[in-house]
């Protein structure tokens, strides 16, 4: 019987709403700067924490782009909306693809150096982009790839980590499922397919929604392959809009970094039941 102590749950809660204000607010003070114009924002110290009634104008300007009352030229953010959603879904697509398809040949296929090979995998954890970056950028720049979503994408995809849990993960399904598949006549890419494929999908889940969020936010690497602003995914475009102009219009940079929160909260408030399930359960 689990003993109820109102004390310590009054204070858990306390912790817990704590931690909500302390994430909360930024977005908060970044919405509210959203509603008001670029004078009220330069004109207020501290920031004015009272909506504003420039919501539409702010919100206009940050997708479509145009010029403010002040003069400056604001970029459109609606089509590097759509360079991050296509880069961040290829690379969560393609990361998970490839480890599924490594993880089932390392632990169902008998080949030489079988685990020599999954070590290399795994080793390279320890070599992320950013410690390769220059090689990577030659053989890209080397194969014609830079402004293309090939070179944003491609790169990125390969991934030791969901590897290593795939391979995990496959290593408890029973053997009788492997005997049962073989006599009933169907080969290994039916097994996969049928079998495998099916069990994993709370882990696919989890890892969707890990990956999707690592391309949507990359930075670094979008920043040394392109150059041509209509492959500027959305974390460049917050970027350019501060650094970009003499004048910042504080209003469309709030307003851009709202438009780019959005995406990955919303796939992570869809999949937050697979999510949880995913990280967390154990009957497989």
């Amino acid at each position: 019987m689990v003993e109820r102590r109102p004390l310590l749950t009054a204070v858990s809660h306390l912790v817990l709403l704590l931690g909500v204000a302390i994430v909360a607010f930024p977005v908060l003070v970044a919405f509210i700067g959203s509603t008001q114009t670029a004078e009220q924002i330069a004109g207020s110290n501290p920031l004015s924490l009272w909506p504003g009634s420039n919501l539409l104008e702010s919100y206009r300007l940050a997708l479509f782009g145009g010029k403010t009352t002040g003069g400056a030229t604001i970029a459109p953010v609606a089509p590097m909306l759509w360079v991050s959603l296509v880069s961040a879904l290829t690379i969560a697509v393609g990361k998970i693809a490839i480890s599924l398809l490594s993880a089932f040949a390392i632990v169902y296929f008998r080949f030489p150096f079988r685990q020599l090979v999954f070590w290399m995998i795994f080793v390279t954890l320890m070599l992320p982009v950013e410690v390769r970056i220059a090689p990577t950028y030659a053989v890209v720049s080397d194969l014609k790839m830079l402004n293309t979503y090939a070179g944003l994408t491609v790169p990125l995809i390969a991934s030791a980590t969901a590897t290593f849990l795939f391979r995990q993960f496959f290593l408890t399904v029973p053997d009788e499922l492997v005997e049962a598949a073989r006599m009933d006549g169907a080969g290994p890419m039916r097994f996969f397919k049928d079998v495998l494929l099916p069990l994993s999908r709370t882990s696919i889940a989890a890892l969707f929604v890990i990956q999707f969020i690592y391309g949507w936010n990359q930075y670094l690497w979008p920043l040394l392959v392109t150059t041509s602003e209509d492959m500027y995914p959305v974390v460049l475009g917050i970027k350019r809009a501060i650094f970009g102009e003499v004048y910042v219009e504080w209003n469309v940079v709030m307003a851009t970094a709202i438009l780019a929160m959005l995406p990955p909260a919303l796939v992570v408030i869809l999949m937050q039941k697979w999510f949880v399930k995913g990280l967390v359960d154990t009957e497989k």
